[in-house]
């Protein structure tokens, strides 16, 4: 009796979780294929049975296990709230990171509609999160040339997701512990939750306040109004992070936010009393141009951000001068930071 009431709440919770799945793939008119359900006994087994110790990763959702699924190593989501929230988030998910296809998003393998909170399947990304390495306790973390070449994908993944899908996608909470790093370090974004598709012809959508305090763009957090700016701001809080090992909730003796010092510092030319140790020892020039462009991406006007596209321009330009310089010691003269500390956008589009 026991297995056949099992049985039935499975049914139950497939039907109800598959019909707001298709709702919402038949919206944006995407198919995942059947290939892509899979069924509980299946994660079951492949975690063995959600066994504690192989947890790896999670937060006050849910916890994040690793598992074999077909002899490939895979991480499955569980959520621990049961609310409906919870329910559309994943449905949000697995809608959107099924029509992208990118080397720097991480991949969804499949999902499993058969419990009230439904479980996502993702590649497993062995490294850890980027917050991860920069908070480790010792003075040496990712190497300067690393850490530029990690935000460097991270804006193209944005770019992507905001100019190159068929209905763009604004990821809304862009954070450190949300980059996650395979073996080789290349940097994977992840966390679609909270995301927004955005209809081709509009800049913005009036939406309830989601996102990560320290992270979240003023603008957006005081208007509701979500625009591709949003994930400018966040991107431009992780630069910040990334140039200084400093938590965006950080603050000076004197109430100042770390957005707000880092931009006082950089105006006033003591960059180097808030810049990590290391990375004034491993960088040269560009380690300006890099935090003149967190400073304007982190602009309270978002009409005076650049969009995604130029954030992944400029740092295409600073990595391609990094390798000029360590292959022949000659630099590249870019004048980037001189043209971004002035930089004034222009809607969607932008100019420099």
């Amino acid at each position: 009796m026991r297995l056949q009431k099992l049985k039935r709440m499975r049914e139950i919770f497939f039907k109800q979780n598959h019909g707001l799945l298709l709702q919402r793939l038949m919206s944006q008119n995407m198919d995942i294929g059947e290939r892509m359900v899979l069924g509980l006994e299946v994660l079951e087994k492949a975690t063995d049975n959600f066994d504690k110790t192989r947890e790896v990763g999670g937060g006050g959702h849910g916890v994040v296990y690793k598992g074999i699924l077909d002899l490939k190593v895979v991480a499955v989501k569980k959520s621990r709230i049961i609310v409906q929230r919870e329910i559309n988030d994943f449905i949000n998910e697995v809608a959107i990171l099924s029509q992208v296809n990118h080397r720097n998003i991480v991949k969804l393998l499949g999902c499993c509609l058969e419990t009230e909170v439904p479980l996502l399947v993702y590649e497993f990304i062995s490294n850890g999160s980027l917050d991860h390495h920069l908070r480790v306790d010792r003075p040496i973390s990712l190497s300067w040339d690393d850490r530029v070449r990690i935000v460097l994908e991270v804006a193209r993944a944005l770019s992507y997701l905001h100019s190159a899908v068929a209905v763009p996608v604004f990821h809304r909470d862009i954070k450190a512990c949300n980059i996650l790093l395979d073996d080789h370090l290349t940097a994977k974004v992840s966390d679609f939750g909270a995301s927004r598709y955005i209809p081709i012809d509009q800049t913005e959508v009036t939406t309830a306040i989601q996102g990560t305090i320290g992270y979240l763009d003023p603008m957006y957090y005081y208007t509701g109004h979500l625009t591709d700016k949003s994930d400018v701001f966040s991107f431009g809080v992780l630069l910040i992070e990334v140039l200084t090992r400093k938590k965006p909730m950080y603050r000076t003796d004197q109430g100042d936010s770390l957005i707000l010092h880092f931009a006082s510092l950089l105006r006033q030319g003591h960059l180097a009393d808030i810049i990590d140790a290391q990375v004034m020892m491993e960088g040269d020039g560009e380690v300006q141009e890099v935090a003149s462009l967190a400073a304007v991406c982190t602009k309270m006007d978002a009409q005076d951000r650049p969009t995604m596209r130029e954030v992944e321009m400029v740092l295409e330009n600073v990595r391609v001068n990094m390798k000029k310089l360590a292959s022949d010691g000659t630099k590249i003269k870019l004048g980037i930071g001189a043209s971004y500390v002035g930089y004034r956008g222009h809607g969607r589009g932008g100019s420099r």
